[in-house]
């Protein structure tokens, strides 16, 4: 990569390259219609994030606007932070600061999704401390169409098929904005190499015992098949609005049959025994939620057993997602186990 190529002027917001101008005009309407002055940029040094340090960069330039940069070595790998470190040198010749924070928890079992929410936690308590309200993340129409064939190897339901939103809350305080979510990762590689000249190469990204990883191999020869990730992308938007329709119902559900007093939640036994499957799973993981203060969904199979196990007479009590289960009057009650 020559100087020249890795030496983009951001402040012209890459006017020089059409295609990648016009992904920027689309990326500085959606930040113009969330009109904050604050936003946190969540980088990890590989291409994507690094496009979308780039992306804000050159937004910055044009608007007074203050994007703070984070990255999170969760410590799982022996060179994690020798690759942080690299990341926040190449930030540095475009005068973007990046604030590394080290994990100190020890991760051991279901390593991607307990990376995942301690980067959330880390994050979100970031932004809390510098009255930030709006987290940018970069995943990509890739990242979209894995996630949806990842849930849908798992038996997701139709909440689970419709995957990443564009805007979402994490513990309901700090909204999650994913403005990337219809951009090809192609196009975030060529950002970046000509933005930054380079990117870091995570090599979890190639251990096969991922299921994410597993998943991305079958792209070539879904698209030789002639089964396009843009088509797939597009079914999932459309099951989008079908959830969206299901989410008022479930909100005004939750409402009706979820209490929480301190730190317990109690729900309506009787009126959650007239639910079918689908819904007593959307409201039990609502109520771990609001208990764990988690951002995302059990796994469907964990549920469902927990679901059958409610229908049993002799049931007394149970754990799921570090919560404990158990039945008191006419009330289904759940506590934090450890507490």
């Amino acid at each position: 990569m020559s100087k020249k190529n890795s030496n983009v002027n951001l402040k012209k917001g890459f006017e020089n390259y059409e295609d990648l101008s016009k992904i920027y005009q689309n990326f500085r309407n959606k930040i113009d219609g969330i009109n904050k002055k604050k936003y946190l940029v969540a980088v990890s040094g590989g291409p994507d994030s690094l496009a979308l340090a780039a992306l804000t960069k050159a937004y910055s330039y044009k608007n007074k606007t203050k994007f703070y940069y984070a990255l999170v070595n969760h410590n799982i790998r022996k060179n994690s932070l020798q690759e942080a470190v690299k990341a926040k040198n190449l930030l540095k010749k475009k005068q973007i600061r990046l604030k590394i924070f080290s994990n100190k928890k020890k991760i051991i079992k279901n390593i991607q999704a307990e990376a995942r929410n301690t980067r959330y936690e880390i994050l979100t308590n970031y932004c809390k401390k510098n009255n930030i309200k709006i987290l940018l993340t970069a995943h990509n129409l890739e990242d979209q169409v894995e996630t949806f064939l990842m849930r849908l190897s798992r038996g997701s339901g139709l909440k689970g098929l419709s995957s990443m939103k564009p805007v979402s809350m994490i513990n309901k305080q700090i909204i999650l904005q994913r403005p990337l979510l219809d951009v090809k990762k192609n196009s975030l590689i060529k950002i970046s190499k000509k933005t930054f000249g380079k990117y870091i190469k995570d090599p979890s990204n190639n251990n096969s015992k991922y299921l994410r990883t597993k998943i991305r191999s079958l792209k070539k020869p879904l698209e030789n098949s002639g089964i396009k990730y843009e088509q797939i992308f597009r079914s999932i938007n459309n099951l989008a609005l079908s959830k969206a329709t299901l989410d008022e119902y479930l909100n005004r559900l939750f409402k009706k049959l979820i209490k929480k007093k301190k730190k317990m939640i109690f729900i309506n036994f009787k009126e959650y025994l007239k639910l079918n499957d689908d819904i007593k799973m959307a409201v039990i993981n609502e109520s771990i939620k609001l208990i764990q203060k988690n951002y995302y969904d059990l796994r469907s199979n964990k549920v469902s057993n927990l679901i059958n196990n409610l229908n049993k007479k002799n049931f007394k009590k149970l754990t799921l997602g570090g919560c404990i289960f158990y039945k008191n009057g006419e009330n289904l009650c759940l506590k934090e186990e450890n507490v």
